[in-house]
């Protein structure tokens, strides 16, 4: 599924507490793009990230899945949208403490009332190296485990696209290495859509299309 993203801007406050955090941005995100997103921090790309997946609605523009503007609809139809369309991997992992990696795992398809995919979450397992771990608490696991849960929550519904907010962003240079080999690994095997934002150019490097962000204006790097 093709994503138009169509001058989409992003405005905070009114007056002398007026925010322009995002600027006409356009962007087309093409079926089985890795897109990278890089910026300094408060140049607007989680903003930008946000509304592409979702979680935000824009001040203007629109953002079009295969021809249909997401944010045209009542919170709740964006909801199950989200759900059942994109899976989003956090920074800060968002686990449930209560819960066993299993479970949390689980969640976004319990939400949805469906049925759950022991297969598929094995092998979502097997592919982060999670097998040993499914009944551990997220306290009880690393921050690179934590992270390889919240990556196979993200794709338990099997979603059409992967959005990624800094997902290395509170990992070791080790940790975050081996967490990004397994994401780019698990895109390609199963030809998933993914957009990565991040201030490292080390993670934006691996995409096969990069863009930047500074100030709110957003530019497709092309050399």
């Amino acid at each position: 599924m093709e994503i138009q993203v169509k001058d989409v801007s992003k405005v905070y406050g009114a007056g002398e507490s007026r925010v322009v955090a995002l600027h006409a941005a356009s962007m087309t995100i093409r079926e089985g793009d890795f897109l990278s997103i890089m910026g300094p921090s408060g140049s607007g790309k989680s903003t930008l990230l946000h509304i592409v997946s979702g979680l935000d609605r824009p001040s203007s523009g629109s953002v079009l899945y295969g021809g249909t503007d997401i944010h045209n609809g009542s919170d709740r139809k964006l909801s199950a949208f989200r759900r059942r369309k994109i899976g989003f991997i956090f920074q800060q992992f968002n686990l449930l403490p209560v819960l066993t990696a299993h479970e949390n795992i689980l969640m976004p398809v319990l939400l949805d009332k469906k049925q759950a995919d022991e297969a598929y979450l094995q092998e979502l397992a097997a592919l982060l190296g999670l097998e040993k771990r499914l009944s551990h608490l997220p306290h009880e696991l690393s921050g690179g485990q934590q992270q390889r849960v919240a990556i196979a929550r993200a794709l338990i519904a099997k979603p059409d696209i992967i959005f990624a907010d800094e997902p290395t962003g509170n990992l070791d240079s080790k940790s975050g290495g081996e967490v990004m080999k397994m994401l780019c690994n698990i895109r390609e095997k199963m030809h998933k859509t993914l957009v990565i934002i991040t201030h490292d150019p080390r993670v934006a490097q691996m995409a096969d299309r990069r863009y930047t962000i500074i100030d709110g204006e957003l530019s497709e790097v092309t050399a």
